[in-house]
C-alpha cells in the first residue's frame, strides 16, 4: 500500500505535488535575502532624496550599485509572486478564475521586472 491517495484522488489523477516544501523554502530564502536588499534600496533612496536626475544617474552608473538594486527588484518580485500564488490557490475556489489568476500571477511579475529593468539598465547607461 505505497499509494496514500484516497480513492477518489487517485481517479482524478491528485495527489501531492511534491512542492510544498521546495516552495516553503523558497519563500523563506527569498524574505531572508530581501532584508538586506531593501535595507540598501531604502538607504540609496533615501540618500538621494531630492537629489537631480544627473546625481542619481551617477550613483546607478555604478555597476554595484546598478545590480544590488537589480537583485532588489527581482527579489522583491519573485517574492511576490510565491505569495500570491499561495493566497490564490487557498482563497480562490472557482477552477476558471483560479487558473486565470495564476496565469496573471505569472506575467504580472515578468512585464513589472522587464519594465524596472530596462529603466534601471537606461538610467545607469545615461540614456
Amino acid at each position: 500500500m505505497s499509494d496514500m491517495r484516497t480513492p477518489l484522488n487517485r481517479v482524478r489523477g491528485l495527489g501531492s505535488a511534491r512542492e510544498g516544501t521546495e516552495h516553503f523554502w523558497r519563500q523563506r530564502l527569498t524574505a531572508i535575502s530581501n532584508l538586506p536588499l531593501v535595507i540598501f534600496f531604502v538607504g540609496f533612496v533615501v540618500l538621494y532624496n531630492g537629489a537631480s536626475y544627473e546625481e542619481v544617474r551617477g550613483a546607478l552608473a555604478n555597476p554595484f550599485v546598478a545590480l544590488v538594486i537589480a537583485f532588489t527588484l527581482l527579489s522583491i518580485l519573485y517574492h511576490m509572486r510565491i505569495g500570491m500564488q499561495v493566497i490564490i490557490e487557498d482563497y480562490v475556489h472557482g477552477e476558471g478564475a483560479k487558473i486565470a489568476l495564476l496565469v496573471l500571477n505569472t506575467f504580472f511579475p515578468i512585464i513589472l521586472g522587464v519594465s524596472a529593468l530596462y529603466a534601471l539598465i537606461k538610467i545607469a547607461l545615461g540614456g
